[in-house]
């Protein structure tokens, strides 16, 4: 689908800017790193820990050249787009750290450039290069992604997928104060500000909700109604699909001429701009998914956010090029799917949690036609919250994940403070991955009072500190091989 989200311009742009970047290239080597997710996912922890470890030394066995001993040290350094904002890394860190509270969720683009010095395990490599790679870690909001399929849809098709998906099951109740105030709606009648103010902002509301908890939906297009920024109300957010859309060309002057108008302005002034500028630049990807969430949510959340995830995969440009097409056009050739918060499980449901992952990839991979890449997925946690332990409930044995629950979080019946420290069994998750996607067995379960699945979210940990105060690299579960699969051959 990436192919179609471009015109001829778009490509010779695209083109300019590569071979210019590849140029750059020959002198001071670089790999652009790509990081989203849907909100919640992890997406500023999963950065921040990253740039720790490595930046302090930080234990990662499963890295190789860390674990060989071949990095000499890891800085940052200014980075290379002055448009683009800065990762603030340094506030994150302190917000774990310091304060333990979880850093503000991405809500806009943002760059980092990390510097790895090192020497190459080969002879011959230690001959021609220098040992030096920056990778540019490009953060991006995982709804903006979702607006790209946009590109290939018109305002008709956009306003009859919105209408189907407002009527499944899981979202049924959630947009009916919505469906309700556009179904009387003609779009041949005259075009009314107040009409489209009141249509988008109800729209909008809508998508929100379904974002919630309680839900957990991932699939909420267009994503800046979401995350605005300095878009709010602007005319291009200010508009919504209608219904009973016909297929006839549009009057001028009606609302419906100006809702595709303005369908058409967000995607030639918002979307557009964002897939040419950042996300064709992209040499590696890693894809942050908070499956835990949705499975909190049940079947349908599971659903949709497989619909998501093949919609991001859809627009990338994996594949591997030769020595003249790299010249001119980037291709990602590594994407990384990743299940956040494995912390939050005992070890011995990791397995499960990366078999689920595994059934959303594979299924992904295949509906989207994606090939050209290596796709790998992992459980993980880019900082660990929790640590393990064993309770007795009289003859039986607990495997518990101990850790302090977030203020306000709820299980069976008890509510946290927030301040103290406790241990909970995470309950299991179900041998078959196909039981969490199916409907009809999640009632089964219900009827027969099995236990649900429930998971609750903790504090960031208070992290040990030396004699000297230094503080100790960030605790994680396979981010070391998060990092292997995602940079590790570059610096081979």
């Amino acid at each position: 689908m990436a192919s179609s989200l471009t015109t001829f311009t778009d490509e010779a742009k695209i083109a300019l800017d590569t071979l210019s970047g590849r140029a750059a290239g020959l002198f001071a080597p670089s790999l652009r790193l790509g990081v989203t997710g849907l909100s919640r996912a992890g997406k500023t922890v999963f950065i921040s820990a990253l740039v720790h470890n490595l930046v302090h030394g930080g234990r990662l066995p499963l890295f190789e050249a860390q674990k060989s001993g071949r990095i000499a040290r890891a800085f940052l350094e200014e980075q290379p787009d002055d448009a683009v904002p800065r990762f603030q890394y340094e506030d994150h860190i302190a917000a774990l750290v310091d304060e333990r509270v979880w850093p503000d969720s991405t809500r806009a683009i943002s760059e980092l450039r990390l510097t790895i010095e090192y020497e190459s395990a080969s002879g011959w490599s230690r001959m021609f290069s220098a040992g030096k790679l920056s990778v540019d870690i490009v953060d991006y909001p995982g709804e903006w992604l979702l607006d790209l399929p946009l590109l290939g849809k018109s305002y008709a098709d956009f306003s009859r997928e919105a209408f189907e998906m407002a009527v499944l099951p899981v979202r049924v109740d959630l947009s009916r104060e919505w469906r309700a105030l556009s179904n009387p709606v003609d779009p041949n009648a005259d075009a009314d500000e107040m009409t489209a103010r009141r249509l988008a902002e109800s729209f909008a509301a809508y998508l929100k909700a379904c974002k919630l908890d309680e839900r957990a939906l991932s699939t909420l297009p267009p994503g800046r109604f979401l995350m605005p920024g300095d878009l709010e109300g602007s005319p291009a957010l200010t508009f919504a699909p209608l219904p009973n859309l016909d297929g006839r060309r549009s009057r001028s002057g009606s609302l419906q001429a100006m809702m595709e108008r303005r369908y058409e302005a967000y995607k030639t002034h918002v979307v557009k701009p964002f897939f040419r500028e950042h996300i064709t630049r992209l040499d590696r990807q890693i894809v942050l998914i908070d499956a835990l969430q949705a499975l909190n949510a049940g079947p349908g959340a599971m659903a949709d956010l497989e619909r998501a995830v093949t919609e991001i995969l859809s627009c990338f440009r994996p594949g591997r090029g030769n020595l003249l097409t790299d010249l001119f056009s980037r291709r990602i050739d590594r994407i990384l799917v990743a299940a956040t918060k494995a912390d939050h499980l005992h070890h011995e449901s990791h397995d499960r949690l990366q078999a689920i992952v595994r059934r959303l990839a594979d299924r992904a991979v295949a509906r989207a036609n994606f090939t050209g890449a290596d796709v790998d997925v992992v459980a993980m946690a880019a900082m660990r919250a929790t640590r393990e332990g064993a309770v007795k409930q009289g003859r039986e044995t607990l495997p518990v994940i101990i850790g302090t629950p977030l203020r306000g979080e709820k299980i069976n019946g008890e509510t946290f403070d927030g301040k103290t420290e406790t241990a909970i069994f995470p309950g299991d998750l179900p041998e078959k991955v196909d039981a969490l996607f199916d409907v009809a067995e999640s009632i089964r379960r219900q009827n027969n009072d099995d236990p649900a699945i429930r998971f609750v979210r903790f504090r960031p940990p208070k992290l040990e500190r030396t004699a000297e105060g230094v503080t100790l690299s960030l605790p994680h579960i396979r981010l070391d091989r998060a990092l292997q699969f995602l940079i590790g051959d570059h610096l081979a």
